[in-house]
């Protein structure tokens, strides 16, 4: 089956880029990556904003062949991972989620946890906003921004680690690898930068170890990127 020239519009250490780019290594599809570096606000920029309004990454472009002039563009990455479920679908391609409806369910539960509590706490613009909140209370923007960041995503994996216990096989849900651990993975590196104790959350580490283990999840993660810098490249 062919497939559709794929850009993906992205930046190394955006955890929603992340899981995109693992979602389309483990689907197969290949991809032509353009960066964008987010610390010098590239996404700003009219060219990238005429595509992407809301100024962030990943966005996504769908070209049939390199002689036509249709493209599908898709921004957020959420609605990019349904998106590659449906347009490659098993059995041709690796399926994100699975079968069983309630099982479809517990995937996206946990990947909403992971969208709406956990990511959002990463993203530089709200650490800036908090650091300038924190600055106009008195406080040290340097601590009490970040200290706010740390305790705000600690709570969100105590609920992925509840809600996990419930599921959990040899990852998130079950033995199968789906879209909650398609996000986990990039979740989890974004949680270590920010200093989020992970020794807490036991069933987590456990799924964490095994998709170490994949060859997809590895080859999506931010430290093998194009645009990782030498120093922090693995």
């Amino acid at each position: 089956m062919s497939q559709p020239n794929i850009t993906l519009h992205t930046y190394f250490r955006s955890s929603c880029s992340a899981r995109v780019r693992i979602a389309l290594n483990l689907k197969g599809l290949t991809f032509t990556p353009h960066y964008i570096h987010l610390v010098k606000s590239e996404q700003c920029s009219p060219e990238y904003t005429s595509i992407n309004p809301s100024a962030t990454v990943p966005t996504i472009t769908f070209t049939q062949d390199e002689e036509s002039q249709d493209s599908f563009v898709l921004t957020q990455s959420m609605a990019i991972l349904e998106y590659l479920e449906e347009k490659f679908p098993p059995p041709a391609y690796t399926p994100l989620l699975p079968t069983n409806p309630e099982h479809r369910a517990r995937v996206r539960q946990l990947c909403n946890i992971i969208a709406c509590d956990i990511q959002p706490l990463t993203n530089l613009k709200m650490l800036k906003s908090m650091k300038e909140y924190a600055k106009a209370a008195g406080q040290d923007p340097d601590v009490a921004g970040p200290e706010w960041q740390k305790k705000i995503m600690t709570e969100g994996f105590r609920a992925y680690e509840a809600i996990c216990k419930k599921s959990v096989g040899k990852y998130s849900v079950g033995d199968e690898l789906s879209m909650a651990d398609v996000c986990l993975m990039p979740a989890i590196d974004g949680a270590v930068r920010f200093g989020v104790d992970m020794e807490e959350f036991e069933t987590v580490k456990r799924v964490w170890s095994e998709l170490d283990k994949v060859e997809a999840v590895v080859k999506g993660g931010w430290r093998v990127q194009g645009d990782t810098p030498a120093d922090l490249r693995a």
